[in-house]
């Protein structure tokens, strides 16, 4: 059995997507200033390095955090290496890759092996096309992952990916480092933080090779 590791370390180096929340790793108190205990302050956005996204992210009446089946993060997923026309993956490359059945699909693009070794933000990453996301809602597959900040091209006028996705319960797994995992099927487990009324939550994902 061989367990990758998938998420992104969270440190003050790590990328946001602009206009989010800085991350802040502050120690709040410390045995070395004679504290009796080392205790952490975190400060970040909740779409932060590897994180889920919730309905409410993008819908005043969509589901909140809390409220998802934590069954949709745990279980059989493929992973497919895809290639991008202008910086999107098209519905016609996921249609010749995804198998029968697949319920819970993660996207290994060009981001993976070019850009989490940066500290900036880059906003031309690969991303989902429309068409594509409306393959994944007809196709039955209940979560999809991808291996940057957003699932959905940057700056987008109208969020269409994410609506599309996620007002037909599909689940959205962004930040994931997929560069050392081989096309294939795994079983993966990624659950996010268990945050009231929260509209997105980081989380650490890894994907089992059995």
């Amino acid at each position: 059995m061989k367990i990758y590791d998938v998420s992104v370390t969270l440190g003050a180096e790590t990328p946001i997507y602009e206009g989010d929340p800085k991350i802040e790793i502050i120690p709040h108190s410390s045995i070395k200033s004679g504290d009796s205990a080392n205790v952490t302050l975190l400060s970040m956005g909740a779409h932060s390095g590897t994180h889920i996204d919730a309905p409410f992210h993008f819908s005043e009446s969509g589901k909140h955090i809390d409220e998802l089946s934590t069954d949709l993060f745990v279980g059989p997923a493929q992973v497919i290496e895809v290639a991008d026309v202008d910086g999107l993956v098209t519905r016609e490359e996921i249609a010749s890759k995804v198998n029968d059945g697949t319920t819970r699909l993660l996207l290994k693009t060009g981001n993976s092996s070019s850009l989490w070794g940066r500290t900036d933000f880059e906003k031309g990453f690969v991303s989902l096309s429309k068409g594509a996301a409306d393959l994944i809602v007809e196709s039955g597959i209940r979560l999809v992952g991808i291996d940057y900040l957003s699932i959905e091209r940057f700056h987008s006028p109208d969020h269409a990916v994410h609506r599309t996705l996620l007002e037909n319960s599909v689940a959205i797994i962004e930040g994931l480092d997929l560069s050392a995992v081989p096309e294939g099927e795994y079983k993966l487990i990624c659950l996010p933080l268990k945050i009231k009324n929260g509209d997105g939550s980081p989380a650490r994902a890894i994907l089992i090779d059995e």
